[in-house]
């Protein structure tokens, strides 16, 4: 009645490790090729992958992070895309230069926060950290961070798995539903990479309200 949620009780956290620690018995057992019977039933299905969203957070152990890594690798994906910190950027960039596979983390627009990825200088740090160390951009959360995304993407191309493209208002403002009344130069980033051949994926992303009378 009072909203949130529930308190779980002692069984069910019991049951939630148990679930948790069979999980992690599973993915240890995984490699490379466990993957491949996978990446055939998309490609029988006429599905090219480019890439695997693959979220690595704070506290993950290193075989968690092989996890993915393999998983990528035997899907034969280009790169992995994740949200995280620099603290984690850090952790991952040997990882990433070890397996030779380019990682994007994903931008933001808390510029407030130095652990994430939102400033210029936090995007600087993370590509530092390792070769294969990367951006995943969004430009939309680029615009409301301040930033111009035409000029970083001539710069950063190579570093660029893939773009987010979404419609904000400059100074964290927010995301628009009538595309092209924001502030975020998706026409110019487009003829960026039409323009200059980028093989960079440009997925759209639907991150406003629906409005009413309509749906996703």
């Amino acid at each position: 009645p009072g909203g949130g949620r529930p308190q779980l009780t002692s069984e069910q956290i019991a049951e939630r490790k148990a679930a948790q620690e069979k999980l992690s018995q599973w993915q240890a057992a995984t490699n490379e090729k466990t993957w491949k019977p996978v990446a055939k039933k998309f490609d029988d299905a006429g599905i090219e992958l480019a890439l695997l969203c693959f979220n690595m957070w704070d506290g993950m152990t290193d075989e968690q992070l092989e996890y993915g890594f393999q998983m990528a690798k035997g899907l034969g994906v280009k790169g992995i895309t994740t949200s995280t910190t620099l603290t984690m950027a850090k952790r991952i960039a040997p990882v990433a230069d070890k397996h030779r596979l380019l990682v994007g983390y994903h931008g933001h627009d808390a510029t407030n926060d130095p652990n994430q990825t939102a400033t210029l200088e936090s995007y600087a740090t993370l590509m530092a950290y390792g070769k294969y160390n990367g951006v995943n951009l969004d430009i939309g959360h680029f615009t409301a961070a301040g930033y111009d995304a035409v000029a970083f993407i001539k710069e950063h191309h190579a570093k660029i798995t893939n773009l987010h493209i979404k419609d904000r208002k400059k100074n964290h403002g927010p995301n628009v539903a009538v595309w092209g009344t924001g502030d975020t130069p998706m026409k110019e980033v487009l003829q960026l990479l039409k323009k200059e051949k980028y093989p960079i994926p440009a997925n759209l992303e639907l991150e406003y309200p629906i409005p009413e009378g309509s749906d996703i």
